[in-house]
C-alpha cells in the first residue's frame, strides 16, 4: 500500500462533497458540461437519443464515444456534430450523426482535507481519524484482492489438474441463459445483436466460442467443488448463510429480510447454499496447501478465508485427486445450471 493510494481515496471522497461552480469559457476535461443530445441516422431522427439538461463530465468517456472529444473547446450555447456507431438500441451497431449543445460549463470545488471536512463527510472529529480509516479501507481491499488471486489460482490449478467428465444439457443449459440474457435488452433480436457486438470489435462466433469456454468452466468448477466438499463432508452453518445474505443484500441495495424473501420466492435458496458451501470449499482447499507470494514468502491464508475447512485441509490435496473419478452427470446439482 503506498500513500498515494490513500490520497486517491481521500480526493474521492473530497469529490463526493465538491460543488459546482458555473465559468465563462470553453468547456475542458474534468469539467461538468448541461448538455442537449440528438442523433439522426441515415438522415432520420433517432428518439432515443435525444436528451436535454443532461450533466456530463468531460472526458469520463462514459456516454457515447466521441462525445467528450466533440465537447472540448464548446462554451455555452456552441454546437458541434460528429459521427459515431451507436452501441444499443434500435440502431445499435450503426453510424449515426450525433449533435452536442453546451448550455453550462462548470468546474467542481472540493472542500479543504482539514477537521471540518473530516466532521462533514465521516463519523470522525480530525482529518488524521479519518486518514487513518481509509487506510484500513485500502488495506481491506488489497486483502479482498489478494483473496480473489488465491482463490482462482487455486481452482486454476485444480481444473488443470482433474479431468471433469461434462453433461453436454447442463453445459448447453447455461450457454443458452447467458444468449439469453445478452440479447434481452435488444428483444432478442439476433440481427441487432450482431450488429452491436461489431460495433464494440466483436462477431457472433467469438461471443458463441467465448460464451461455450465459460460454460464449460463453470460447470467444471461447480462439479469439482460439489464432489470435493462431499468428499471433506463440507458443513454449511447458519453463520455462513447469514454473512453471505448479508454481503447480497449490500450489492443489491436491500434489507437482508427483503432479500431473503425474494430468495425464497423464486426458489434461489439452493444455489445459494450451494455457492456457500463451494466457496467453503475453496477455503479448504486453499488451507491445505502452501500459498506464497511473489517474493516466495508464505502467506497464512486464514487471513483471507477464515478457519472455516482447516480440519478438512490434510485431505483437500486427496479429495481433488479422487473428484475426477467420482464426479458424473448424475451427481449435477440441480442449481449448477
Amino acid at each position: 500500500m503506498t500513500d498515494e493510494e490513500v490520497d486517491t481515496e481521500l480526493q474521492n471522497l473530497r469529490a463526493r462533497f465538491g460543488t459546482l461552480k458555473g465559468v465563462e469559457r470553453a468547456a475542458e476535461n474534468g469539467d461538468f458540461a448541461s448538455i442537449d443530445l440528438s442523433a439522426t441516422v441515415d438522415g432520420e431522427d433517432v428518439p432515443e437519443a435525444k436528451t436535454e439538461g443532461l450533466s456530463h463530465e468531460v472526458g469520463s468517456g462514459q456516454l457515447i464515444e466521441g462525445l467528450d472529444d466533440a465537447i472540448v473547446g464548446l462554451k455555452e450555447g456552441e454546437t458541434r456534430v460528429f459521427t459515431t456507431t451507436l452501441a444499443a438500441g434500435d440502431h445499435a451497431g450503426q453510424e449515426a450523426q450525433v449533435t452536442v449543445t453546451v448550455k453550462s460549463v462548470k468546474v467542481r470545488e472540493l472542500p479543504e482535507p482539514d477537521d471540518d471536512f473530516a466532521q462533514l463527510a465521516s463519523e470522525f472529529d480530525t482529518i488524521d481519524e479519518l486518514k487513518n480509516s481509509l487506510t484500513e479501507q485500502v488495506q481491506r481491499v488489497k486483502r479482498v484482492q489478494q483473496a480473489e488471486q488465491i482463490r482462482d489460482k487455486a481452482l486454476e490449478v485444480l481444473l488443470e489438474q482433474v479431468d471433469v467428465p461434462l453433461p453436454e444439457n447442463i453445459v448447453q443449459a447455461q450457454v443458452d441463459d447467458t444468449l439469453h440474457n445478452a440479447i434481452h435488452g435488444l428483444e432478442h433480436d439476433e440481427k441487432r445483436f450482431e450488429e452491436a457486438l461489431e460495433a464494440q470489435g466483436s462477431s457472433r462466433e467469438e461471443f458463441d466460442a467465448d460464451n461455450r469456454t465459460n460454460a464449460e468452466k463453470a460447470v467444471k468448477t461447480q462439479l469439482l467443488m460439489d464432489t470435493i466438499a462431499d468428499k471433506l463432508d463440507i458443513q454449511v452453518g447458519q453463520n455462513d448463510l447469514t454473512e453471505r445474505l448479508v454481503l447480497m443484500s449490500r450489492q443489491y441495495g436491500l434489507e437482508p429480510q427483503q432479500l431473503l424473501q425474494y430468495l425464497q420466492e423464486n426458489n434461489q435458496l439452493p444455489a445459494m447454499f450451494a455457492d456457500v458451501r463451494r466457496g467453503l470449499t475453496v477455503a479448504a482447499v486453499v488451507h491445505g496447501g502452501t500459498v506464497t507470494d511473489t517474493d516466495g514468502n508464505a502467506i497464512d491464508t486464514t487471513e483471507f478465508f477464515g478457519p472455516s475447512g482447516e480440519q478438512a485441509a490434510p485431505a483437500a490435496a486427496e479429495a481433488a485427486d479422487d473428484a475426477a473419478e467420482e464426479t458424473t452427470p448424475d451427481e449435477v446439482s440441480a442449481d449448477a445450471k
